[in-house]
This record gives C-alpha cells, sequence and structure tokens, in this order.
C-alpha cells in the first residue's frame, strides 16, 4: 500500500502545478515581461499580457513539470497573438520609435517593426519556434511568416549593424535588454 502512495504522489509531481508557474513567473518576470513588451509595443498591453499569461499558466491543464517554463512562454505568446491579431497586410517597416531614453536601440528597432513581423522575428528567433510552429500559431502560411521574419531580420541588422545572421541579430537584442 505504501508503494501505491508513494506512486500517486510521485504522479502528481510530473505535472506542474499553480505554484511552479507562480515561482516561474516570479522568477523570470523580467524576461517573460520583455517577452509580453517585444510582442505588444505598448507598456499597458504587455502588464496585461503578462497577467493573463500568469492566470492561464496556473489554471491550465496538466503541463508536465520540465516544460512548465516553456508553457509560460507560450501562454505570453498565445495571449500577445490574441490581443494583437498580427496580420501580414502591413510592410511599412518604419523608424524605430524610441519610447523611452533609456530603450536600447536594438529593443526600438524591433519595437518599430509592424506587428506581423514583429512576432514572427520574436517568436521564430527570440524564442526560437521553429518557423512551422510560429506561422500554425499566427495562423498563416509558412512563407509569410518567414518573409516577415526575413524582413524583420534585415531591418534590425541595419539598423544594429550587425551580421544578417538570426544568432548574432538575436544575441545582440537579448544583450540590450
Amino acid at each position: 500500500m505504501f508503494n501505491a502512495n508513494q506512486s500517486a504522489v510521485q504522479r502528481s509531481r510530473q505535472y506542474a502545478v499553480a505554484e511552479d508557474f507562480c515561482r516561474i513567473f516570479n522568477h523570470d518576470m523580467n524576461r517573460l515581461y520583455l517577452l509580453s513588451y517585444l510582442l505588444t509595443a505598448e507598456h499597458g498591453m504587455a502588464e496585461e499580457c503578462f497577467v493573463r499569461g500568469l492566470e492561464d499558466s496556473t489554471r491550465s491543464n496538466r503541463v508536465f513539470q520540465e516544460w512548465a517554463e516553456s508553457w509560460a512562454h507560450r501562454t505570453i505568446i498565445h495571449n500577445a497573438i490574441q490581443m494583437i491579431r498580427p496580420r501580414p497586410t502591413e510592410h511599412n517597416i518604419s523608424q524605430p520609435r524610441v519610447r523611452d531614453r533609456a530603450e536600447a536601440a536594438p529593443i526600438a528597432a524591433v519595437l518599430g517593426l509592424p506587428a506581423f513581423e514583429r512576432f514572427a522575428f520574436v517568436m521564430s528567433v527570440l524564442e526560437r519556434y521553429p518557423l512551422h510552429d510560429t506561422s500554425v500559431l499566427l495562423g498563416y502560411a509558412h512563407k509569410d511568416v518567414m518573409a516577415a521574419r526575413d524582413r524583420a531580420l534585415q531591418h534590425i541588422a541595419g539598423i544594429a549593424e550587425i551580421s544578417l545572421d538570426p544568432i548574432s541579430v538575436a544575441q545582440h537584442v537579448a544583450a540590450s535588454a
């Protein structure tokens, strides 16, 4: 009988619980907020996206404990998509809009992207989602997401005067955060 109880406890802890998500959101608060901000491009919406992500994570279906951090990121991305509803019809890339004097040029460059390019870039380059997964989550064709990501990479690499390599661009943006 002891083995049956021990086995039930082990099974229940293989899944993340609300406290696990609270710990993740507390520990990775800056990174998760930055993800929200880069996707929504507005502080108020980023805060709402962050809070919704925490709420959704704590109320979610069972998620394996080792997937909890990825799930937290995914809830942020999912909420940002619902809030912004990015579409591939916008192709005008503006000059970076610096909203805060302390904002680094690479961050401002990402925020200056049209919504669809911004989502494609953040999800596929910074969050390292495969293009297929990014296109599924955004609900658009793989070619549209790839083209948007490439436009974003060219724009950011041009502003930051760095290699067009996605890894270089991601490292540059991450270092400025």
